[in-house]
């Protein structure tokens, strides 16, 4: 059996499939099939290295990006679509998959297109409560369609359709507590505040940060993710805005946390500050720490408005939106939160129901029943 993935070239595409994958190998081993085999197809591969110790193979496709604006670009990335088109056409008629998983975004479309072209079965899965326009148009054609957010039930066929909730890699729904503070150079007992804008860094959340650092240190520690191509200009401002003040060495910035570190901040803070990536909503959810989602604005991102605003009615969260963002805001809102017990344990136990702990399993299994039966 041959299972074949494609999606864009994005950690948000790229690690839901890991973990659907894994959750295969997974199945596998436990019920001892016999002969999967697992393919990946993008216009990159993004994360070799996982790829590899995953058990998947990469097939590269071009494609090209249709903007929603008036671009040259556009017409040069048509042609890079239809050379894509025509290489997943080939490429898929020699792997000859029994069924194709499309996580969305425009990188999947060539494998998509190509797919529906051989008469090869199709699942998708939308991460966000306000579908691409991708997965909009292969959910006309898919046999099973997976959404994280209820909110994506009204866009796709009825009878095809089930929220299953975003898949997230086994390693990272299991926080690590024992020798957390130690490895992360923190103090025991002084609430935690982590604060990321994902391995980017978010400019604005930074520096809002930055302007209370004095107030936040007296009370808390700071774990911050600045984003690889922010940290050097985050610690100096953040050095010079600490400069004399007591508590200064509670402050802990970051380029960058690997797996094992997210793992450990997961472990011990108290609550999370963040932009509202499906992927980041999801894993904080799943960690069950209350968090305050500042979503990219709508003109930039309408996912991450609809997927802040979607989990902030679950209770496990509170949104405050860029345009109100300020650094006296976000301290009002950590002291609130913080000091309050009962809101806390609330927002705790609806994190930890709004987000499935299976959904890469229930997928899995999915793929491989129709694999099987198209092999069959």
């Amino acid at each position: 059996m041959k299972i074949l993935f494609t999606g864009g070239g994005t950690g948000g595409h790229f690690y839901p499939i890991i973990a659907i994958a894994q959750a295969i190998n997974e199945i596998q081993e436990k019920e001892k099939l016999i002969g999967v085999e697992l393919f990946y197809m993008s216009d990159s591969p993004y994360n070799e290295r996982l790829l590899f110790e995953t058990g998947i193979s990469y097939k590269q496709v071009s494609a090209g990006k249709i903007r929603r604006y008036f671009s040259l670009k556009n017409f040069t990335d048509i042609l890079k679509t239809l050379n894509g088109i025509i290489s997943a056409i080939a490429a898929l008629y020699i792997i000859y998959p029994d069924v194709v998983f499309g996580k969305g975004g425009y990188a999947s479309f060539p494998t998509l297109m190509a797919a529906r072209i051989l008469r090869i079965p199709v699942v998708i899965h939308e991460s966000d409560s306000h579908p691409g326009r991708v997965n909009l148009w292969a959910g006309k054609f898919a046999k099973k369609i997976a959404v994280a957010y209820p909110e994506a039930l009204k866009y796709f066929p009825k009878d095809k359709v089930a929220v299953t909730g975003l898949p997230i890699r086994k390693s990272l729904l299991s926080p690590i507590k024992k020798g957390a503070v130690e490895f992360l150079g923190l103090e025991q007992d002084v609430p935690i505040v982590y604060i990321t804008g994902g391995s980017q860094g978010a400019v604005n959340i930074n520096d809002a940060i930055i302007d209370i650092l004095p107030e936040l240190v007296k009370k808390y520690q700071i774990v911050h993710q600045t984003g690889i191509n922010n940290i050097d200009d985050v610690r100096g401002r953040a050095l010079l805005n600490l400069e004399g003040k007591e508590f200064k060495e509670r402050y802990r910035p970051f380029a960058y946390l690997n797996e094992t570190a997210q793992r450990m901040v997961a472990g011990v803070a108290s609550i999370v500050i963040s932009r509202a990536g499906a992927t980041s909503i999801f894993e904080i959810a799943a960690w069950g720490i209350p968090s305050i989602i500042i979503p990219i604005p709508e003109e930039v991102s309408h996912d991450q408005r609809t997927n802040a605003f979607s989990y902030a009615r679950s209770g496990g969260a509170i949104v405050v939106e860029e345009k109100n963002l300020s650094g006296t805001i976000l301290l009002s809102e950590i002291n609130r939160l913080l000091s309050n017990p009962h809101i806390m344990k609330n927002m705790n136990e609806k994190a930890l129901s709004f987000a499935p702990r299976d959904a890469a399993e229930v997928i899995a299994r999915e793929l491989i029943s129709i694999g099987l039966k198209h092999e069959g």
